[in-house]
């Protein structure tokens, strides 16, 4: 065969095997977990350090309960110790909820909020009370309030406020000073979380779990736990506005130091902040508000709002500025985020994100026609003259410059481009790419069905008919094109159908469903341009 005719395929086989390698490798090679035995890091402020001396005690639990969440709230340090959605199911089993925040000897994420006097760098001890243990929302707002005295005369209020529908809550704060001193003050928010990964992840469908930051300065920082851990984590020290949160499949949990269309919280610039906790291994993800100076006999109100839910686009983009930069798109983040755009305006269309996905592949489809007609046409040729190839190849056995001069000649006869095929293909792959990721970290699928048997896009068909069939038209492709005459990538390309179909198994059947309606588009194009080509041989 000849060599650019052997690159050409080389190529094709390279681009599918490099995808299968990319998506085994961080099912199969995780990166390995934060060291627990690094030296603790002696750079971080000091009123970190003595937040952290405080221990997770449990006391009696609050029990809140609203439209979207159930969660408990330990009356003594008035944290969120537990935190699961009445809308969304576990990943792990659809009949419990999915459970966000935890407080075992499993896992532990929380969220934290305490004050710290400036003066002396000292965790202000507030013991806090609630009226009573069990809240239930039965209107459109619900508030929690706990009460608790500190020492030198402060009375702290702390007040958790819901709104019906909503995912972000209000954690405020009023102190009022009834001593005859000045106190400075500031506040602490912060998520303290275990390393672990999320339970139930899908098998091949990796995605990115840990702290997060947003500045304008530093715009979206991801802030791994390994490189909290070995002390090598950069971020942005000081901000005026942003976010700070921990993100992971799907879900977000985030402070958020301006909210949409509210004032900043940081009257002086605010401090965020990633530590690993030397006690307990807990990985805090927070930041640092500086408050103004609290007079004697002066009241003192501190606002501040938390995120905890689905990463939902509507829902996401109104809670601050880029926080929909939470939905992780990675590296292709310029292909996947027009092409989610899209998708929600063509859901919003049919109602159903199923059939929004087709009518996704096909417009994008018919966007790349002529990538995908000048690749099938260089396609269709070479397998045209696959049996002339063939002929030449046992005609010239023993003479391999002979047979690359005649091959060469046959081309030129032909009007074919050996390679013609693979630029189209190579263009095309940061749309598919980006598709592949808007798909994969849409939440809007969880439990959003498309008909009969396929009852959420985001778990494995049930019956695997989409993988099937799924494998089916990869073997269909396989026959329409160009015939290998190496015995060796014939083999590959019979194998790399099998192999891919055992994959799409484990595969989310969203992302399933729309290779399938790739594959079939794809068929019917080839399909139509080989017999095309046929005929116009016919003809000649």
């Amino acid at each position: 065969m000849n060599q650019r005719q052997d690159n050409s395929r080389n190529l094709i086989l390279f681009i599918i095997i490099a995808a299968l390698i990319l998506l085994v490798w961080n099912y199969l090679f995780p990166p390995p977990p934060p060291a627990t035995t690094l030296p603790e890091n002696q750079t971080q402020v000091v009123a970190n350090q003595t937040v952290e001396s405080e221990k997770l005690s449990t006391s009696r639990l609050i029990s809140v309960k609203t439209d979207v969440f159930d969660l408990h709230i330990d009356e003594a340090s008035g944290d969120i110790r537990d935190l699961s959605f009445t809308r969304h199911n576990s990943t792990e089993d659809e009949n419990k909820p999915f459970v966000l925040f935890e407080n075992s000897d499993k896992n532990t994420y929380i969220a934290q909020s305490g004050l710290i006097n400036s003066a002396d760098n000292q965790y202000v001890a507030v013991n806090f009370t609630a009226d009573k243990p069990e809240y239930v929302m039965n209107g459109d707002t619900l508030s929690v309030k706990l009460t608790g005295q500190a020492e030198n005369g402060l009375t702290v209020y702390k007040t958790y406020n819901f709104k019906q529908g909503s995912y972000l809550l209000g954690v405020d704060y009023r102190v009022e000073n009834r001593s005859a001193s000045p106190v400075k003050l500031n506040a602490m928010y912060r998520l303290l979380r275990d390393d672990h990964k999320p339970a139930g992840g899908a098998y091949f469908t990796q995605t990115y779990t840990g702290p997060v930051l947003y500045t304008p300065d530093g715009k979206f920082e991801k802030v791994s736990f390994e490189d909290i851990a070995k002390n090598k984590a950069d971020f942005v020290k000081q901000t005026n506005t942003g976010w700070v949160g921990i993100i992971q499949h799907y879900f977000v949990s985030a402070w958020i130091m301006q909210a949409k269309n509210q004032p900043t919280v940081c009257g002086k610039p605010c401090s965020p902040d990633f530590t690993k906790r030397s006690k307990d291994g807990l990985y805090s993800a927070g930041v640092l508000v500086p408050l103004p100076d609290l007079p004697a006999q002066g009241v003192m109100n501190i606002p501040m709002k938390l995120y905890a839910g689905p990463q939902e686009y509507a829902a996401i983009t109104q809670v601050a500025d880029n926080f929909q930069l939470v939905k992780d798109y990675g590296k292709v983040h310029l292909f996947a985020s027009p092409l989610f755009w899209l998708l929600q305006k063509l859901h919003s269309f049919v109602g159903n994100w199923g059939w929004a996905i087709v009518l996704l592949v096909i417009l994008v489809k018919i966007v790349l026609y002529p990538l995908n007609a000048a690749s099938y046409k260089s396609m269709a040729k070479m397998r045209a003259v696959a049996p002339k190839l063939q002929e030449l190849k046992v005609l010239y056995v023993d003479d391999k410059m002979k047979q690359q001069q005649e091959m060469m000649a046959l081309y030129k006869r032909e009007k074919i481009n050996p390679l013609g095929g693979c630029l189209p293909i190579l263009l095309q792959i940061p749309v598919f790419l980006g598709l592949y990721w808007a798909l994969l970290s849409s939440v809007e699928l969880r439990q959003a069905p498309w008909i009969g048997w396929i009852t959420d896009l985001a778990r494995t068909d049930p019956y695997f008919i989409l993988p099937i069939v799924m494998a089916g038209t990869m073997f269909l492709q396989t026959y329409l094109s160009p015939p290998p005459t190496d015995p060796m990538q014939a083999k590959m390309m019979k194998i790399m159908p099998v192999v891919f179909s055992v994959m799409f198994f484990f595969f989310p059947a969203g992302l399933v469903l729309y290779w399938v309606v790739n594959n079939i588009l794809s068929i019917a194009q080839q399909w139509w341009i080989n017999r095309q080509i046929e005929k116009a041989s016919v003809k000649a």
